[in-house]
């Protein structure tokens, strides 16, 4: 018997792959690369809030990042800072919220002020939340948390045996926010690449052959079909 279920994920999770690669293809530079992969962003976030998505992220940044040419980060982060002031307006008319995940540490002042003054704006929206992994890697997440945990165990706030999985994800990045249910990752590679390792033990892992610049509405509809083929168990019995 076929499972004929059409359930909406809560929350998808986006690893945008194929931006320059995109770009060379073309034979141009791959700064164009990223900014036709923006066009990408802007219809997914539209087509997510029509799906009925709660939560999106987006690997927009990640923490190995900084080893690409500076001028690339460079242009990289005047892009995202640019692409957080336009779309502003438009998360408003979505009634979008805004946030970001990562090490804030690093990232430009101009790039903290954008995303600050956007989360400040959008924080009361409810129809989606949409989340920019931004300075992100997943093992520093895990180690900002075991971090954050060691000093309440220090400061005498917390006993090592009250320390449960629980625990640690109260001490992430966004504690509120649930495990990505589907995870996209397109250019046809099937790497976690570090995003959202501990948070993605159980989802659903959909592979798009084609670079993030030629992702559509389409493409998002049909990773939410194949999601619904899926029999998520969660180390149960298959409830087919």
């Amino acid at each position: 018997m076929k499972n004929s279920k059409h359930e909406i994920p809560c929350h998808v999770a986006v690893i945008m792959d194929g931006n320059g690669r995109w770009a060379k293809k073309r034979l141009l530079p791959r700064l164009a690369g990223h900014r036709k992969g923006a066009e990408s962003v802007r219809r997914l976030i539209e087509s997510s809030a029509k799906e009925g998505v709660k939560y999106l992220t987006l690997y927009a940044f990640s923490t190995e990042n900084w080893q690409r040419p500076q001028d690339e980060v460079d242009g990289l982060m005047k892009m995202l800072t640019e692409f957080i002031q336009k779309e502003e307006h438009s998360l408003q008319e979505q009634n979008i919220r805004f946030r970001i995940i990562g090490n804030r540490k690093r990232l430009p002042a101009e790039v903290i002020n954008a995303v600050e003054q956007c989360e400040e704006n959008t924080k009361n929206n409810d129809t989606l939340q949409l989340i920019l992994a931004l300075n992100y890697g997943g093992r520093d997440e895990i180690v900002e948390a075991c971090k954050s945990i060691s000093q309440q165990v220090l400061n005498s706030h917390l006993d090592i045996e009250q320390i449960t999985e629980k625990t640690l994800m109260q001490n992430m990045y966004a504690p509120d926010i649930p495990d990505p249910d589907l995870i996209i990752r397109t250019s046809g590679e099937f790497r976690i690449s570090n995003f959202l390792i501990w948070q993605c033990a159980y989802a659903e892992f959909v592979i798009v052959d084609k670079y993030w610049p030629d992702f559509g509405e389409r493409d998002l509809q049909s990773a939410i079909l194949e999601y619904n083929k899926r029999d998520r168990k969660y180390g149960k019995l298959s409830s087919f």
